[in-house]
């Protein structure tokens, strides 16, 4: 067996095709080709020239030096993987560090080149970059895939079979589906687009697989045109029966390679809409200069957040499948602690798909899990391995955070169970109080037409603001329904977003409070955007809570609350009982029962 290249080998490898290609500086993002959240192996650059394996970051390297600058949440975790690299980090938004833009600019000399692949970069982080280096007369090359020829033993990109996405859960048929984005198209003055997102094209396809881990998507590309629906990927991918219905629907499947040209070969009557935060550098780049461009938010993904009836109703499905699954292993967990059994963190990973595995409809979780105990809830991305778990004792307090990939529905929530028999600490139920009043106050927002998400972000912080109290990380983000569980474009952010909050879309509701070393607090669950009233002054909309699964009674502070807030809170737990226990067996429906007795 070919001994593995060590991390100052591939460096070094690298830097020699760098001088090949007459490149200074090399900069490795973590994105794919498909500008994806979760990326495949065989895109996973930034991960194999490092060692460093979180979700966010990027690699630079010159001739001298490199760097990987990545977040807070990661600052522990690249310590100890760089460690004996010749990797150096270099801490995003700490005084005392240059941010990559810095460090090229301070590093390099008028008229040396900076490269990247621009298969794996936005078109719009490659304009951003490149008005930045232009201004210390600095060059970018987004041409070459420099790891292409020095990675040994690459992965190939994944090529698992799609499978249809049927009528009865996507409730429009593809043909449908299409004719509606080409109206959009025209709408905004275009008569074409492409797709480069893997949720876009499974989406606008209704097809669905599992390239990637945790979103049942696969790869591929797809342009629609007003006379032509085209997927790109692997003829392997597309069974027989499945390129029939494709076809009936008036879908066409290329080989995935074919893309690049087939863009560069667009005619002169092609007006293309194009999200520049949506397609890569070398797409936008064979663009002919021929094509009229339009700008504009994908309007793909605008389509793609507006949920018919018949998701809705599989959302409310997925609910009602993943409430149960959540009952019983809570129940279970319980129990166990009451036994006398320690399971770790990690285990708990495990256990708790388990209990999601036994409904035949499951698919997998629909992220990595995060179960913290005590201190490690505080740390908001934290996830467990072998040698990180805590042993979790019958005591203190869990802070659990996971979803189901359902044939028809997408889930994420969180809950914060106290554990053990003792009193909780009266400060942990204070934060959390003060977190519940956060989450209420947004569940039952009401809003007019046209509202952001941002404007309304202030009500989930405001309890805890009125204490000096905050949480760093966004309120609320689009889910997709049987697709990935992080989508846009609406969200609950502090950031300003022009995307208004619309009817029928589909986000997630989870304020939060972390307590260094102490608890982590966050409570979530999944919110319908429904229409509540008209008047003189307009249409108001409002949320409805689709997430089942019990809230815990014993870390309320119910002298924190209004009447107001009680009221919400004793119905939901009604709601949840009411929705489940003809679901359940009698044992578990008297101990969900309990659980959900009014405060």
């Amino acid at each position: 067996m070919k001994k593995q290249q060590t991390i100052e080998q591939r460096v070094s490898a690298l830097r020699n095709a760098m001088k090949e290609r007459s490149i200074d500086a090399y900069i490795i993002y973590s994105e794919d080709g498909h500008l994806g959240e979760y990326t495949p192996a065989c895109w996973k650059g930034r991960e194999w020239i490092s060692g460093f394996n979180g979700s966010a970051g990027k690699v630079v390297v010159t001739q001298n030096k490199a760097g990987l600058w990545t977040d807070s949440r990661y600052f522990l975790q690249a310590t100890q993987q760089l460690e004996g690299t010749p990797i150096t980090l270099y801490k995003e938004d700490v005084a005392g560090f240059p941010t990559f833009e810095e460090f090229l600019t301070e590093e390099l000399k008028k008229g040396e080149v900076v490269g990247l692949d621009g298969t794996c970069v936005s078109q719009s982080s490659i304009e951003t970059l490149g008005k930045r280096l232009q201004a210390f007369e600095l060059n970018l090359n987004t041409q070459y895939d420099l790891l292409q020829n020095v990675w040994e033993d690459r992965p190939a990109i994944p090529r698992n079979p799609f499978r249809e996405q049927p009528v009865e859960y996507s409730g429009e048929s593809t043909k449908d589906r299409v004719e509606r984005l080409r109206k959009e198209l025209t709408k905004k003055g275009a008569n074409a687009t492409i797709m480069v997102t893997l949720d876009e094209v499974c989406w606008a396809f209704n097809i669905r697989s599992n390239d990637v881990d945790y979103n049942p998507v696969g790869v591929g590309y797809g342009i629609i045109t007003q006379d032509e629906a085209v997927l790109f990927t692997f003829a392997e991918k597309v069974p027989a029966a499945l390129q029939k219905t494709l076809k009936e629907n008036g879908v066409k499947v290329k080989p995935y390679e074919e893309v690049v040209s087939y863009i560069s070969n667009l005619g002169p009557s092609v007006r293309l809409f194009v999200d520049k935060n949506k397609i890569n550098g070398t797409l936008y780049r064979s663009i002919p200069t021929h094509v009229a461009i339009v700008e504009g938010f994908s309007i793909v993904s605008l389509q793609k957040s507006y949920k018919n009836k018949t998701e809705i109703a599989c959302i409310h499905k997925a609910m009602h499948a993943d409430g149960v699954a959540l009952t019983r292993f809570f129940m279970w967990f319980e129990e166990a602690l009451h036994k006398g059994e320690t399971p770790t963190e990690y285990e708990i990973e495990g256990i708790l798909n388990s209990f999601r595995a036994k409904n035949p409809d499951f698919i997998g979780d629909s992220f990595s899990t995060i179960c913290g105990y005590n201190g490690h809830g505080a740390i908001v991305h934290y996830h467990a391995t072998p040698e990180s778990s805590y042993t979790i004792e019958n005591k203190g307090v869990l802070l659990l955070d996971s979803g189901g990939q359902y044939k028809y529905g997408t889930t994420d929530i969180t809950r914060t169970i106290a554990l053990g028999n003792e009193e909780p600490d009266p400060n942990l139920k204070k934060d959390y109080t003060l977190v519940l009043k956060g989450h209420i106050s947004l569940a039952t927002a009401q809003f007019p037409e046209g509202t952001r998400g941002n404007q309304l972000d202030i009500l989930a912080r405001k309890a805890l603001w009125d204490q000096g109290l905050s949480f760093g990380h966004g309120t609320g983000h689009g889910v997709g329904v049987a697709l990935n569980v992080h989508e846009g474009p609406q969200n609950f952010r502090t950031d300003n977003n022009p995307t208004p909050m619309a009817i029928n879309t589909f986000t997630s509701n989870e304020p939060g409070l972390y307590r260094a070393n102490k608890w982590g607090i966050r409570i979530e669950n999944l919110v319908l955007t429904i229409e509540k009233c008209q008047t003189e002054f307009g249409k108001f909309l409002g949320l409805e809570t689709v997430t089942l699964c019990f809230l815990d009674n014993r870390l309320v502070d119910k002298s924190l609350l209004t009447e107001k807030e009680i009221t919400w809170y004793n119905e939901y737990q009604a709601l949840v009982y009411r929705e489940l226990s003809p679901l359940l067996e009698e044992r578990e429906a008297n101990w969900l029962k309990k659980k959900t007795m009014p405060l």
